[in-house]
């Protein structure tokens, strides 16, 4: 596996050694001891999440405010737009955004740290996401950052849509800017895991 940094400090772009022929292919999607050789980070999931979305699904961007979510995530069939945005107040790249495509055919995982919003696009006709997060669930503490909030400027990939406008939930699509989420005392700090 090789570990490819990311104009942000903290995100990482993973690449698996895949072995292929003509019958197919095998790769490691996750051990512990390679992860912590590529990225020296010690590592403990405790939840694994499956999704399957439609062409033009956005999902995101998700985050929570106590307990956060460390997410190491993947594409094992289709493709999506992945981004992961800095959500803690004190860090110097507070607001920046990470993005990179994740597809079947590419088998890149992108691990986002504890403290990013995380969200996608689904690119190709519909696309099956994996993730192993740091954290449980806890939906009492998840909130939504507006996935086009102008103040972070993210680049989606909608020119690759047919109807170029992506498909909301509808707690996605009344979402709250990064500003909005900074007023109400809902973003992180560095620190603050309690």
């Amino acid at each position: 596996m090789k570990a490819i940094p990311t104009q942000l400090a903290g995100p990482l772009i993973l690449e698996p050694q895949v072995f292929g022929d003509d019958r197919g292919f095998f790769l490691e999607s996750w051990n512990e001891k390679t992860f912590k050789s590529v990225t020296g980070l010690p590592m403990r999931f405790v939840q694994d999440n499956h999704s399957r979305s439609a062409c033009g699904v956005l999902r995101g961007l998700h985050f929570q405010r106590r307990i956060p979510q460390g997410k190491l995530v993947r594409v094992t069939s289709g493709s999506v737009w992945d981004v992961a945005v800095d959500i803690r107040v004190d860090s110097p790249s507070f607001g920046q955004y990470v993005a990179c495509e994740l597809s079947a055919a590419n088998h890149r995982q992108l691990w986002i740290p504890p403290g990013f919003a995380h969200g996608f696009l689904v690119l190709s006709e519909s696309a099956d996401f994996l993730y192993k997060t740091t954290a449980y669930w806890m939906p009492e503490h998840e909130r939504s950052l507006l996935w086009n909030d102008p103040a972070i400027g993210i680049q989606w990939p909608l020119d690759r849509l047919e109807g170029k406008q992506p498909r909301l939930a509808a707690k996605d699509a009344s979402a709250q800017t990064l500003a909005e989420l900074k007023q109400s005392g809902d973003l992180l700090c560095l620190n603050d895991s309690a």
